[in-house]
């Protein structure tokens, strides 16, 4: 099943700055062909679900070994069974109806 995430991944005892981490999880998201897309509160990916999983799994693994002692995360999944829908989809839809304003 795809999916589109939005992944908010916060490395704790680490310091104030964990621009470190989240280039660290971008590397991995790309790695895995994820289409990651920064932005300033988290990343939105897509792919298949058990992708998506496994590449965050892989990005708490590394947090934790670069010295992270925990690690919050949040996530908010959508999924479509209707239809395949893209980040750039959902970007270009709401794009098109700002021309008209």
């Amino acid at each position: 099943m795809k999916v589109i995430a939005d992944i908010c991944v916060i490395p704790m005892g680490v310091g104030v700055s964990v621009s470190e981490y989240v280039a660290v999880c971008k590397t991995i998201f790309t790695e895995a062909n994820l289409n990651p897309q920064l932005h300033g509160y988290g990343t939105n990916v897509e792919g298949e679900w058990d992708e998506v999983m496994t590449a965050l799994k892989l990005c708490h693994e590394k947090i934790h070994a670069m010295g992270s002692p925990r690690i919050s995360t949040s996530i908010r999944l959508g999924t479509r069974n209707d239809r395949e829908q893209t980040i750039a989809d959902k970007l270009d839809s709401v794009n098109s109806k700002l021309t008209g304003i």
